[in-house]
């Protein structure tokens, strides 16, 4: 299968033009080993947070890479669960780091390389967009920057609804 991963939003931000990443993946492939492909292809090198996939009907996928089982109620644990249950046409959202909120709408398309094997993991194969620093710096000694808290823009409106703040603006 092939993956879109577009990043939508973090640490404050909504990202426009978002950037991308289309990722080669198999459908024994499971949640935590398509996020690691996203977080490494992301430049994200502190992997050590919270992760969630939304999934549609409810059926979210969460993990902590230090507990075991699922982190948060209800969800299905995301090292075991498989990608098997996506479909062509399908749209999800992934969180990275709860605290940042590194937010992706992930479109899920028909295949676009030859078949991958599922020993190995899911990859990149192609990619668009400057990629922010995960904690906001521009230069080795910088200070992470602080998150500024984000209300609802306008740059979430072509969003599906998956995640409370996308889609259309609500009149007040």
């Amino acid at each position: 299968m092939s993956i879109s991963v577009e990043l939508v939003s973090g640490r404050g931000r909504d990202w426009w033009p978002r950037p991308g990443r289309v990722f080669a993946a198999h459908r024994q492939h499971t949640f935590a080993q398509l996020a690691d492909a996203v977080d490494v292809a992301f430049g994200r090198w502190d992997r050590a947070h919270l992760h969630v996939f939304v999934l549609p009907a409810g059926m979210d996928v969460s993990w902590a890479s230090w507990r075991a089982g699922p982190a948060f109620r209800n969800t299905r644990d995301g090292r075991s669960a498989r990608l098997d249950q996506l479909r062509v046409g399908e749209r999800f959202a992934y969180v990275f780091d709860l605290g940042q909120d590194w937010t992706h709408l992930c479109t899920v398309r028909s295949p676009e390389s030859p078949t991958v094997d599922p020993s190995l993991p899911p990859a990149p194969v192609r990619g668009w967009g400057d990629l922010p620093d995960q904690y906001g710096r521009g230069r080795p000694d910088d200070e992470p920057e602080a998150v500024v808290p984000r209300g609802s823009s306008a740059l979430l409106d072509d969003l599906p609804p998956i995640l409370p703040c996308w889609g259309p603006r609500r009149a007040a």
